[in-house]
């Protein structure tokens, strides 16, 4: 799942986050459009609120259901299909609608390795950042969100998208974490989904230990 906001962000995503539960079966991946050196606090801020696991984003971080991960300000962020498993790689390229990260950017990313089953939200934000991207996960056979212009601080992103037809739902901010919860289900509608879960968060430990070990 990714989610894309700008102006009113950071009330909205602790609002719509701390209503999850933590063995939400979906990973969420958030660009905020942020400076750098700010959303590493965010970051620690909403997982203090949150039932989630939510941290600023690295290279190579695991997609693991449960996970939120933050967009460092003044890097891009997308999404890969690796052997060793789903996982996000932060870029330095250039901006995009101005914006860096941009939502469209990450997107893009999901529609293109995760298609059908690839979940996009466009929520309260000034201008147009993310509504291609929502179009291309749309095109892909995802699922399209948008909050709605009633209950956005500033409505731009989310309306560039519903104008032009790519957003499957319009929802308002207090519905939107039933929507995803309903969308996305538990570990517990999925059982399968914990011992799975269980054993990529051991293999990225092991990963990041040898990694360690190798630089020392």
């Amino acid at each position: 799942m990714a989610i894309g906001i700008s102006t009113g962000g950071p009330n909205a995503l602790q609002y719509v986050l701390s209503q999850i539960p933590a063995d939400f079966a979906a990973t969420v991946l958030i660009v905020q459009h942020m400076p750098e050196g700010f959303t590493e606090m965010f970051a620690r801020r909403l997982d203090e609120c949150c039932a989630l696991d939510v941290h600023e984003a690295r290279s190579g971080d695991l997609l693991i259901a449960g996970r939120v991960l933050i967009c460092p300000g003044n890097r891009h962020i997308v999404v890969r299909r690796m052997p060793r498993g789903d996982m996000a790689v932060l870029s330095d390229g250039p901006h995009v609608n101005g914006h860096r990260p941009s939502a469209d950017v990450l997107f893009q990313s999901v529609a293109r390795e995760f298609t059908l089953t690839s979940i996009g939200v466009l929520m309260t934000g000034m201008g147009d950042d993310g509504a291609e991207g929502l179009g291309a996960i749309k095109a892909a056979g995802g699922m399209t969100i948008a909050q709605s212009e009633d209950t956005c601080v500033v409505s731009g992103m989310p309306r560039a998208a519903i104008i032009k037809g790519y957003a499957n739902k319009i929802v308002p901010l207090e519905s939107m974490s039933a929507l995803l919860v309903g969308l996305c289900g538990t570990d517990r509608d999925h059982p399968d989904k914990t011992e799975k879960k269980d054993k990529t968060e051991k293999n990225e430990k092991s990963d990041r230990t040898q990694v360690s070990s190798h630089r020392t």
